[in-house]
């Protein structure tokens, strides 16, 4: 009997390891070395599909962002500036919490990245199509890839142990409860994220000024 072929090496294949390796174990854990073990490939034949480990945590990052959902952003879609808005970064931010590790290379722009150029592109091209001015709209993509990297970052409950003897109240007169915070991780994160979108867009609608209407 003919000895069964080992799988072609690819891009994607390459990708999705060491995608699972910066999930389980953090950025630190990719090197060619060790994708190539646990690919069962020699160290070498990664260098037919990327350069360097860069561009491996790179394509890591950008298939992090081609999971971004952008069909609010389609011309043919009816929701408006502020609904599209908030469920894109919605969906942004449900992407990054499921790879926390990578976001310190995803907040860094998207570069030359595809998936990230297009979620870039898509943003932008939908606030100036609601009104926004192009220098404004800029400043609408930058400030949104901030709240919400920033908050894929790290988690505010976890901050909190769950011992209440480490909060004195003689030290920490408003910190009685924060040792509860830890159990709710889920939820008080989930609500200031929320919390915080919303006074975000709230507040850019009051800065909103479309332009008027022409007289046919």
């Amino acid at each position: 009997m003919a000895r069964p072929r080992k799988p072609l090496l690819s891009r994607d294949r390459i990708v999705e390891t060491a995608s699972a390796l910066v999930d389980a174990e953090g950025l630190d854990a990719v090197s060619t070395r060790r994708l190539a073990a646990e690919l069962g490939v020699s160290g070498p034949s990664l260098y037919n599909h990327f350069r360097n480990k860069d561009e491996i945590l790179d394509a890591v990052a950008d298939s992090v962002s081609a999971q971004v959902d952008l069909s609010m952003f389609d011309a043919s879609d009816t929701r408006d500036w502020r609904a599209a808005l908030h469920d894109w970064a919605v969906s942004y931010r449900a992407a990054l919490s499921a790879h926390p590790h990578i976001v310190p290379v995803l907040a860094q722009g998207p570069g030359r990245r595809p998936a990230g150029l297009r979620v870039a592109d898509a943003v932008f091209g939908a606030m100036v199509r609601a009104g926004w001015p192009p220098a404004q709209a800029t400043y609408i993509g930058a400030l949104m890839r901030y709240f919400i990297t920033g908050s894929a970052l790290g988690s505010f409950a976890r901050g909190f142990v769950d011992d209440e003897t480490a909060y004195d109240p003689a030290d920490y007169p408003h910190l009685g409860q924060a040792h509860l915070l830890a159990e709710r991780r889920q939820q008080v994160d989930e609500g200031a994220f929320e919390t915080g979108l919303r006074a975000l867009i709230d507040g850019l609608a009051l800065q909103y000024a479309p332009p008027p209407r022409q007289m046919r």
